[in-house]
């Protein structure tokens, strides 16, 4: 197991899903958390509660990632509070399944804001933390539609895609400073997200999955400690898939 001890992490949208799962992968690892959520202190105190659980130490920030205030708070309350930040993991992101000709502008504004321009937030907000202690790691969390692209989620797929390149970009661009960018791109993780998919849905997509099944928060947890720990101390500006060989 990687050993976090000492590492203070940000964790967007992490009061459940696959949010949860990096966090309290990250706290098991011994990393201090702070939990952001936006809505659901309760759906953020369970979080916080499993990690408890674990002999692991978090704090809980409600902030709406899409506002640059908000943002920049939430990463000030993590410095005042552990004196340092060490792995920002943008996380938290919405989607919808529809076409796009039926979208109207606000609906593709909220989920561009939350899903690409809360990532350009947070991150802005951090750097100069990281710059001036020259380490840090951020991770975000894509998509497997946005290295590929899906039908009924083109402007989730587009945000996606461009948090892709904002990380081979920045990583470019933060490497002499001594810190590190990478990306994961899940594909279908059991969550609440995929909750409104029938039994034979599942089936179908199932099916579709080379290892015949769908991942776990785990999965991504587990991938999420790898690119924050010195295992992966020469790897950055890449986006590490993990879909069961789906893409």
């Amino acid at each position: 197991m990687e050993n976090l001890n000492g590492k203070v992490a940000v964790v967007t949208g992490a009061s459940r899903g696959i949010g949860r799962g990096i966090a309290v992968e990250l706290a098991r690892c011994g990393a201090s958390i702070i939990i952001n959520y936006k809505n659901s202190e309760e759906e953020a105190q369970k979080t916080l509660d499993i990690i408890k659980c674990l002999g692991g130490y978090a704090i809980k920030v409600k902030a709406d990632i899409s506002n640059y205030g908000q943002a920049k708070l939430l990463i000030d309350t993590a410095v005042e509070t552990f004196g340092k930040i060490d792995i920002l993991v943008n996380n938290a992101g919405i989607s919808s399944v529809g076409l796009f000709m039926d979208m109207r502008e606000a609906e593709w504004n909220e989920m561009i804001d939350i899903n690409f321009k809360g990532v350009l937030n947070c991150s802005h907000s951090a750097l100069k933390y990281m710059v001036s202690q020259r380490s840090g790691n951020i991770i975000n969390i894509s998509s497997i539609w946005g290295n590929s692209g899906a039908s009924c989620e083109v402007i989730y797929s587009a945000a996606k895609g461009a948090v892709n390149l904002f990380t081979k970009s920045l990583a470019k661009e933060m490497a002499p400073s001594g810190i590190r960018v990478n990306a994961v791109a899940p594909g279908v993780i059991d969550t609440e997200m995929n909750s409104w998919l029938s039994s034979e849905e599942k089936k179908q997509l199932e099916e579709e999955i080379p290892m015949g099944k769908f991942g776990g928060v785990q999965d991504i947890g587990r991938a999420v400690v790898f690119l924050a720990s010195k295992e992966s101390q020469y790897i950055t500006g890449q986006v590490l898939t993990i879909d069961g060989g789906m893409i």
